[in-house]
């Protein structure tokens, strides 16, 4: 049997008032959401890092509120990311990086970089950027993912850029963003932005059966089969974690998308 690497599924944040007796059980407190969310999922995207800075002691009450074998990623500060010229940014990357990630310890995943869709590729621009961003943070080792969001992007350049300074293209599930389906990083970085509130969970069994395949493939170390990469001549097949969030416009039935993942991905998980 292939080896394989672990895959995560989450979502995206845990406070969202229509999850509370959809997702959360009536009657819980709010401040045990983060506490059941992390029990019931494999990772978290944390998004209000990407608006806001929280103070040491928030990020260290996150990772004390989580099981081991929990992960974070975390959304990158839009004042990173939304740049004319990204290496001006130097300042800003070191403000957010220092703002105490750290006190997650071994419950910090990858963290990604968002840009919006009228950012447009220039090697020289991301490749300053990528210089940027350390590979550790006092000895706690970083792994960055970057997710864009123009058609620009799918160019052979572009993924060789990502593969040479080690950085993941995150795959977006969305018809109005370029698929990249390639392997760059040293993990693979999913978000699933079309499931359905109308399903009860997310998306229509076959749907949850074939995304489930494709991160089964993901950490063989292979592309999907029904994807296809910019670069077909990609890196040797070795296992990768994986982590796939659901995040959809209404994100009611995120959570129970999630969880229909991890029952098909991870049979040795037990929701506590």
């Amino acid at each position: 049997m292939a080896q394989s690497g672990k895959i995560r599924c989450g979502i995206g944040g845990w406070t969202f008032e229509p999850w509370r007796g959809v997702f959360y059980p009536p009657g819980l407190s709010q401040k045990k959401e983060l506490e059941y969310a992390s029990r019931q999922l494999s990772a978290i995207e944390i998004n209000g890092t990407y608006y806001s800075s929280f103070k040491p002691d928030s990020w260290a009450k996150w990772r004390d509120a989580t099981p081991n074998g929990f992960r974070f990623a975390v959304k990158a500060s839009r004042f990173c990311v939304n740049r004319r010229k990204l290496s001006d940014g130097k300042q800003s990357v070191e403000f957010f990086l220092g703002q105490g990630l750290t006190e997650l310890g071994d419950r910090l995943g990858p963290i990604l970089w968002q840009f919006m869709a009228t950012k447009k590729f220039d090697y020289d621009d991301f490749s300053g950027f990528f210089d940027l961003l350390p590979d550790n943070l006092n000895g706690l080792p970083l792994r960055h993912v970057i997710e864009v969001r123009n058609a620009t992007f799918a160019d052979p350049r572009f993924v060789a850029l990502c593969r040479e300074r080690g950085m993941t293209i995150c795959a977006s599930e969305n018809e109005n963003y370029p698929l990249i389906p390639d392997i760059t990083g040293e993990v693979v970085y999913l978000r699933l932005i079309s499931a359905s509130d109308e399903i009860e969970t997310g998306y229509e069994p076959k749907d949850l059966d074939l995304w489930a395949g494709r991160f089964k493939d993901y950490a063989q170390g292979r592309v999907p089969g029904d994807f296809t990469p910019i670069d077909r001549t990609g890196p040797p097949e070795t296992p990768r974690d994986v982590y796939a969030f659901v995040i959809h416009e209404g994100k009611v039935r995120a959570p129970a998308a999630a969880m229909q993942f991890i029952k098909r991905v991870d049979p040795g998980f037990i929701a506590g």
